[in-house]
């Protein structure tokens, strides 16, 4: 495997970082996962912008541009002669001393890109759907670590995914301080009634998925009713379906929340409706490249 590190492709037995990046010391930067499909990088340029705009919210200077951001991406997956992959994109402070001071790393920014297969769930789940339950970690506040920012500090999401696994299950559903559903550990959330599909507002600690809105594009073309709205964990057990989206997972149906079936415990006609359409989004709509 081929890395890239400031510029440079390395082995990934050298793609190293100094101990005393921020990134690495305090979880002092932001990243964007990407997927490519048969040689296009899906929504390449949407995830792009959402990287510059989490860099930004923290003040952090990215030391590239975004053209030539899609360049080094395009030429590590070439590097790699992947047609299919999993993008990592991470950009951190860099280089400081062991205090807090982001003054004393500037212009030692960092910019990582790692390409690699991925399966986040195994294919079984997205057959027969997945059983999620909700756990006590809560999302962080907007007004704390606005979780809109995709940054490198994950602690609050790996918090919760321990609480499902030892309780046995493979995601978590965290909610707000009110008691409201936000998002997964590392998914958006739908639930389907009365054929319209539900997604929580971003305004209420959720990220604004890039799959999450590929999904209410396809809705709405679709004459599906689309909304954003307020979940609670009782609307959520009375649905007629649930599904989670994201890069890694793409869209995978739930068919059990907290012990309570949905939709009769197979995935719903809504949800495969569009898995089936997104599917064929992602053969037509990112950056092309050539291997």
């Amino acid at each position: 495997m081929k890395v890239y590190i400031n510029g440079k492709l390395v082995d990934k037995k050298d793609a190293k970082i100094s101990v005393l990046d921020h990134g690495f010391l305090y979880g002092d930067g932001v990243f964007e996962g990407i997927r490519s499909y048969n040689s296009m990088v899906f929504k390449l340029n949407e995830h792009i912008d959402r990287l510059f705009e989490s860099a930004h919210s923290i003040m952090l200077d990215v030391p590239l541009n975004k053209k030539e951001m899609v360049s080094a991406i395009i030429t590590t997956l070439k590097a790699n002669r992947l047609r299919d992959a999993y993008i990592r994109v991470v950009v951190s402070r860099g280089e400081g001393d062991l205090g807090l001071d982001p003054r004393k790393c500037r212009g030692n920014e960092s910019v990582a890109i790692i390409t690699d297969k991925i399966a986040l769930y195994p294919k079984e789940l997205y057959d027969k759907g997945m059983k999620i339950i909700s756990v006590p970690t809560i999302r962080n506040i907007p007004e704390a670590v606005n979780p809109q920012i995709k940054s490198l500090n994950y602690l609050n999401n790996i918090l919760a995914k321990i609480e499902a696994i030892n309780a046995g299950y493979q995601e978590a559903i965290m909610l707000d301080h009110l008691g409201y559903i936000t998002e997964c550990t590392g998914d958006n959330i739908f639930a389907v009634k009365k054929g319209g599909i539900y997604t929580p507002p971003q305004c209420m600690g959720s990220l604004r998925g890039i799959t999450r809105d590929t999904v209410l594009d396809i809705a709405r073309e679709s004459n599906i009713p689309a909304h954003e709205h307020v979940i609670t964990r009782h609307e959520l057990y009375i649905s007629e379906e649930c599904f989670l989206t994201g890069t890694a997972a793409e869209i995978v149906p739930v068919v059990n929340v907290d012990g309570r079936i949905i939709g009769g415990g197979k995935p719903g006609n809504i949800t495969k409706f569009i898995m089936k359409e997104f599917k064929k989004l992602t053969q037509k709509d990112g950056v092309r490249y050539k291997i």
